[in-house]
């Protein structure tokens, strides 16, 4: 996203009447976990995105991917509930 995307938004967003802010905690929630997630792969001694899960991934890698697609799923769910 380019700060030209970023400045459109933020005009749509200034101007609405009225919003569900569904999809921008959404946004937040998926911002934490992947903030989250590129933490605990540094933890591991990893680069987030630079390992592919095989026979050979370090348990503790295998974790944060756990962590990550449970983390996903919450935020999912914030997605589609509508916040006035």
């Amino acid at each position: 996203m380019n700060i030209k995307h970023v400045t459109v938004m933020a005009v749509l967003l200034a101007v609405m009447t009225q919003s569900n802010a569904g999809l921008l905690s959404g946004g937040i929630c998926s911002a934490g976990c992947a903030t989250l997630v590129c933490a605990c792969y540094a933890a591991a001694g990893a680069v987030f995105g630079t390992v592919t899960a095989g026979a050979a991934t370090a348990p503790a890698i295998l974790a944060c991917n756990a962590a990550f697609g449970k983390c996903m799923a919450a935020c999912a769910a914030a997605t589609v509930i509508p916040i006035p």
